[in-house]
């Protein structure tokens, strides 16, 4: 019986793709234990049952697997915030669903939103190709903004008049955002823009400050806290 065209390759493909899984979900027991600078690619082998040269078939270094794991956390971080702001509902609303999404989905993978949101890990440097996922989340706030300008929600507030060298922060930073987006312009005034990277910074704080723990010993745990920030940097955001 003839034998089905590709099918070995197909087998092949599977088997390393099942196994690239099962490296980077030991990758991330380790993130948990030994954190980012102390993961390495002889003790992911090591628990695996592997020789370290046999991975290396999979990720060249340290840092190719550190790639994969950031890239995967973006992405896994970016896909909720884009859910959540997708949902029915009026911009200050599905703003507020971005952030819990963000929050809830850091507190259900701790060590991945410490990985892209925590300190740097010494003698790493981000490729670009983690460029377009890290803009996820930020496109998904930019694109609750959008809809916002177009419904003329904040014009109910005269935006205050931005320095001129924060309003070309504002434009590179549009221009940057686009290039990452499929060349999209995000379609946001300036001042709409800055008023979201407050906030998108606000939020990021709050994240982290809860999952530091430093939140121990009063606003803990921070649901209420969070809640009231969420809406009060959506009226901001969205005068």
């Amino acid at each position: 019986m003839a034998r089905k065209p590709n099918a070995g390759q197909n087998a092949r493909e599977r088997a390393r793709a099942e196994l690239t899984r099962e490296i980077k979900a030991e990758a991330r027991r380790q993130l948990a234990t030994s954190g980012a600078d102390g993961l390495s690619l002889r003790a992911v082998a090591r628990e695996l049952g592997m020789v370290s040269s046999a991975l290396y078939r999979y990720f060249a270094s340290r840092d190719d697997l550190l790639t994969a794991l950031i890239i995967d956390a973006y992405d896994a971080l970016g896909a909720a915030a884009e859910k959540a702001a997708a949902t029915e509902g009026e911009p200050r609303a599905r703003w507020i669903a971005a952030c819990r999404a963000v929050r809830s989905w850091a507190l259900a993978h701790p060590q991945e939103y410490a990985l892209i949101y925590g300190s740097p890990v010494p003698g790493y440097r981000a490729p670009e190709t983690t460029i377009a996922p890290a803009a996820r989340v930020p496109a998904a706030l930019v694109g609750i903004l959008r809809d916002a300008e177009a419904e003329g929600l904040p014009a109910q507030t005269p935006p205050r008049a931005l320095p001129e060298d924060l309003r070309e922060q504002a434009a590179a930073t549009t221009r940057a955002l686009a290039a990452v987006t499929g060349g999209k312009d995000p379609g946001v005034s300036p001042e709409t823009l800055v008023r979201g990277v407050i906030a998108w910074t606000q939020l990021a704080g709050m994240v982290s400050f809860e999952l530091f723990g430093q939140f121990a010993n009063g606003f803990d745990p921070a649901d209420a806290l969070f809640d009231h920030s969420a809406a009060q940097m959506a009226a901001f955001v969205i005068p």
